[in-house]
């Protein structure tokens, strides 16, 4: 009898992403996300799969459109649509807004993917302690 090695699964990478900690008075950045590229179909399953249970399902994430590659006008993402959005204002060009009805908006720093390590640690740690 012979058994057929099976070579392993490949694994995700880490999803780079800091969360602020839950606290009564609204923030106006939530946290921070290190995505490895631009293109938002290859990294929005990976960080929506990384978030708290209690943000609810995002049905919605708006992105800098002059940052990001080109994306259709929704996804499907776990069996659920989510819609894309590309905004071109310039008083938030690093950030992703993701939406979930009845639960909330969230406002997350999106740190560049060509960021050296060294340079994203601090200002992700910057997001999450609600600094400029």
């Amino acid at each position: 009898m012979t058994t057929a090695l099976q070579s392993p699964l490949p694994s995700l990478p880490v999803l780079r992403l800091r969360l602020a900690p839950r606290g009564g008075m609204p923030r106006p950045i939530d946290g921070a996300w290190w995505p490895r590229s631009y293109d938002l179909l290859a990294e929005l399953p990976q960080l929506l799969a990384g978030l708290p249970r209690a943000w609810g399902h995002i049905t919605s994430a708006t992105v800098n459109g002059a940052a990001w590659s080109a994306v259709p006008g929704r996804m499907l993402v776990f069996n659920q649509v989510v819609r894309l959005r590309r905004s071109l204002t310039v008083s938030a060009p690093h950030t992703i807004v993701l939406l979930a009805p009845g639960r909330g908006r969230w406002d997350l720093l999106v740190v560049p993917p060509d960021t050296t390590e060294a340079a994203a640690e601090p200002l992700m740690a910057a997001a999450v302690a609600g600094q400029p």
